[in-house]
This record gives C-alpha cells, sequence and structure tokens, in this order.
C-alpha cells in the first residue's frame, strides 16, 4: 500500500493509474530479475561448475520464489500471527524475489495490494468509532445535574 496513499479508500486520486502502474513495474522487475539470474546461470555453464551445481542453482531459486510468492500472498490479506517468524523469512524472500514481483503483479490486477486487508480493518475501526461516538452523551460539564428526590 506505499504506493497508494488513502487513494485506495474511496479509488480516487489516480488509482487506476496508480494501480496499473505497479501491475506493469512488478511485472517489468520480474522479467529484469529472470534476465539477470539468467546471466548468473550462464556464468555457472561458463565456469563449468557441473551439472549438480546448475540444477541445485534452478532447485533453490524456484522453491525459494514458491514460498516467497506464497507468503506474499497470504500477507496481502491476512495479518502473520508472528512477526518473528515472517522477519526469519526475509532472507528466503530475497532470494525468491521473483515470487515476491509476481505476487504484487498478480494481486494488482485485481485490488492494489493488501487493499482487502486494509479495507476490513477500516472499516472495522470506523464501525467501533461510530458506536462509541454514538453512546457518548457529550460534553459532561454541560450535563445538567439531576435534582435530589423527596421522600
Amino acid at each position: 500500500m506505499r504506493f497508494f496513499g488513502t487513494t485506495w479508500v474511496d479509488h480516487d486520486g489516480g488509482y487506476a493509474l496508480r494501480r496499473a502502474g505497479i501491475a506493469v513495474g512488478s511485472l517489468a522487475a520480474a522479467v529484469a530479475g529472470c534476465l539477470v539470474l539468467r546471466f548468473g546461470y550462464q556464468g555457472l555453464e561458463v565456469a563449468k561448475v557441473g551439472g549438480f551445481v546448475n540444477t541445485l542453482v534452478i532447485v533453490m531459486f524456484a522453491i525459494c520464489s514458491a514460498i516467497a510468492f506464497r507468503k506474499t500472498w497470504e500477507g496481502f490479506t491476512r495479518r502473520h500471527a508472528d512477526p518473528a517468524r515472517e522477519e526469519s523469512l526475509r532472507s528466503l524472500k530475497a532470494i525468491g524475489f521473483i515470487g515476491t514481483l509476481l505476487a504484487y503483479f498478480f494481486r494488482s490486477l485485481t485490488e492494489a495490494p493488501g487493499e482487502k486487508l486494509l479495507r476490513t480493518e477500516y472499516e472495522t475501526a470506523v464501525a467501533q468509532y461510530e458506536k462509541r461516538r454514538s453512546t457518548r452523551a457529550g460534553n459532561p460539564t454541560a450535563r445538567k445535574k439531576p435534582k435530589p428526590r423527596r421522600r
């Protein structure tokens, strides 16, 4: 949501253009990342490190990208129960950056990444505020004091 500010609330202020920009940008970054990985793989072939290392690199990037995609996708719909665990997965997400970029791309086709989660939290907060506001009686010093009862 860092590129949207508060435009996601009412879908105004260039929201659609920003969402399209996020989709194009994340897809372009994923393609550029794939090209960089391809150059790295070609470097391994030139160095003739062997088939095992080449296969290991491909499998490692594929697994890390899949995990990064899944964790990023889950982060769009709910808050993580254990932030420390997510912090420990940060390096894995950095290795699998292509999965993270693809998650941003696919999510931005339907909504701003993380919008559903923030909209739910926002609507809950507004409802709680309205409930608290409606039960208030106003300024307590302006209230009239009740008359004493006679017995």
